[in-house]
């Protein structure tokens, strides 16, 4: 009997595990699949279309993921230095928005020819001196348009006082090129250590180059800043030269001259015989 009831529970415990071993082979246990992330590199890429020639600033760069498939070898890696390094940079060619620098679109600032690579066929350079208040406060940055503005003090002590001081607008739309050095060193406008300029270096014609060089014998030379919705490349055809500013035009006290004098009253006496006279005004 006890045989019997030993073999019973044998054969159930065969049974069951023969049963688990089916339930299992017939439901696997499957591990979830790993979610591999691409690999991509960070590249700086342009935030607008650019022109060829056109001087890159802070706000034209933007960093951008790509597979290192698709940025390729030369494309150029968004690190703190490199972005330093590649301000006041020349694109060499034309690029569109989004496209990914690379090493042979970006003329450096410092190496041989730069400047002159800059300028445009025909084009001069000229150095112009300014100061903090003269160079519109540092906030011209290379690739900007300026119009050029001469104040002068005419010494005629002949003329009234409202023609004795003048300004003029003597070259429009002139795209800098330079500020001191700082096309060179490629520094941020913003730098800690950034200092009030002392030269602006101006994109022009050679018959405006000798306009400004003669203003700058004349009078003070000051820079405005252009809006950036005109093109920074546009030449302003101006055959006939603005007419000057005169102090009169600026100040009602001076074009209305000094306050005018009351003439001096005339008097006469009127005698009658021995009496008193008697006087009348006029």
């Amino acid at each position: 009997m006890i045989l019997r009831i030993a073999l019973f529970v044998m054969m159930a415990a065969g049974l069951l595990g023969f049963g688990a071993v089916a339930w299992v082979s017939a439901h696997p246990r499957t591990a979830p699949a790993e979610q591999t992330k691409p690999v991509t590199v960070t590249v700086l890429a342009l935030v607008h279309d650019v022109r060829a020639g056109t001087l890159l600033k802070a706000d034209d760069l933007a960093a951008r993921d790509m597979l290192p498939a698709d940025a390729g070898a030369d494309a150029i890696l968004d690190t703190p230095d490199v972005r330093r390094d590649i301000l006041g940079g020349m694109v060499r060619r034309a690029l569109a928005a989004g496209a990914p620098l690379r090493t042979g679109d970006v003329m450096h600032p410092g190496e041989h020819g730069f400047l002159a690579a800059v300028l445009r066929p025909g084009m001069r350079a000229v150095a112009v001196a300014v100061d903090s208040v003269s160079g519109a406060a540092g906030l011209i940055w290379p690739g900007d348009s300026v119009d050029v503005i001469l104040t002068q003090t005419l010494d005629d002590t002949h003329l009234p006082a409202s023609r004795r001081i003048a300004g003029e607008t003597v070259l429009q739309n002139a795209r800098v090129i330079a500020i001191d050095q700082l096309l060179v060193q490629g520094a941020q406008p913003d730098s800690p250590d950034m200092k009030s300029p002392k030269t602006v270096t101006l994109e022009m014609t050679s018959s405006e180059a000798e306009r400004v060089q003669v203003a700058t014998r004349i009078g003070r030379l000051s820079l405005a800043l252009r809006s950036a919705e005109q093109p920074a490349d546009a030449l302003v055809d101006t055959p006939k030269p603005p007419e000057p500013v005169w102090a009169g035009d600026v100040s009602n006290a001076l074009r209305g001259g000094a306050p005018t004098q009351q003439p001096a009253a005339v008097v006469l006496r009127v005698y009658n015989g021995s009496a008193d006279g008697k006087e009348f005004r006029y």
